[in-house]
Parts: structure tokens; sequence; C-alpha cells
């Protein structure tokens, strides 16, 4: 009896080789491919994200969606003016502040020496807390000296004297919000 050899086949896995391929969809007159487009815009609607770019051949397609965020409801302000309330007493007696009243807000944004906002923040009548304040009523200032800073955006603005003159009012109090255009200080 004759034994026959048996030989083992040795069979190798076919090698990828990466083949450049183009796109095989109907491609609009600018060279854009409008479903791919489509494609990727559901994912940008289902995924959350707000930009996807890719490289397709010599085609390079960036999609981006600008986050628009709706206006905020009108919010309706209202001012509330309270008497000072008395400081308790102290071993030394206080001296009263000079007699010069606030005038009314809305005689004080067409007063010829409002010096107004240039921008919406919080007014701060001092560099920082517990410091004495820029200016008081009755105080001379010259023009360019610092009445108080308004911060905005994490930014403390300064907000100089637009001219040298004496302090009449002072018509924000200390940490108190502001708008662009209110009256900060009378000047005259």
């Amino acid at each position: 009896m004759s034994k026959k050899k048996s030989r083992a086949v040795v069979t190798k896995a076919p090698t990828r080789v990466p083949v450049k391929r183009e796109p095989k969809r109907k491609t609009h007159a600018s060279g854009v491919d409008a479903e791919l487009v489509r494609e990727l815009a559901k994912v940008l609607d289902e995924s959350g994200l707000t930009e996807i770019e890719i490289e397709y051949g010599e085609l390079r397609l960036r999609l981006a969606r600008t986050m628009s965020m709706a206006p905020p409801p009108p919010s309706h302000t209202h001012v509330v003016h309270s008497a000072p309330v008395p400081a308790p007493a102290l071993s030394a007696p206080v001296a009263p502040p000079p007699a010069a009243a606030a005038p009314p807000a809305a005689d004080a944004a067409s007063h010829p020496g409002a010096v107004p906002s240039p921008m919406v923040g919080t007014a701060y009548l001092s560099a920082e807390p517990g410091s004495p304040p820029f200016i008081k009523v009755g105080d001379s200032v010259t023009a360019g000296q610092t009445l108080m800073v308004v911060e905005a955006m994490k930014t403390f603005n300064p907000i100089p004297a637009p001219r040298a003159g004496k302090i009449t009012a002072i018509l924000v109090s200390d940490a108190q919000p502001v708008e662009y255009g209110e009256p900060l200080v009378i000047l005259e």
C-alpha cells in the first residue's frame, strides 16, 4: 500500500489597497453633492453638533449651524425710592451731608450737567469694597478725574469727568445696575 503524501495549501488573505473613490451621486452645478449636504445636516440635528467638516476627494465641505437665542421677554423696570435709614449713633457725631437734593430721575436725564453711563453694567462708587468713594456730593472734580467705575463683562471701566466742575448729585448707589445713557452724576 502506498501512502500518498498530502500537501497543505496555504492561501494568503487578499490585501486591501485603498481606492480613491469619487462621489457617485448627482451633484449640483457648483459641484456640491446635495444629498451629502442633507445627510450631514441630519447628523447635525440628531447629534446636537454645531459644525461638521469633511474632505471627500477634491471636495471639502464644512457645515455649521448657528445657534440663535430667542429674544428675552420684555422686562418691566420699577424704580422704588425709599427714604434713607438713619445710621445708629456712634461715639463721634457724623456731619450731615450737604443739602443738595438729587433731582428726580426724569429731570436728571435732561439736565445739562448729567453724566450718562456709556454702557450697561453695574456702577461702583469706590475702587473696592470698604475703600472711600471716588467722589462725594459737593466735591470739585477736574476733567478726566474718575467719578466711578462701571463693571461690564468682568471688566471695570472708569467713568471720567467730562469737564471740571462740582458734584451736585450722585444718582446711583454702590453696586447698582445701570443702563446705557442712564444719568449717573450731575456735574455743574
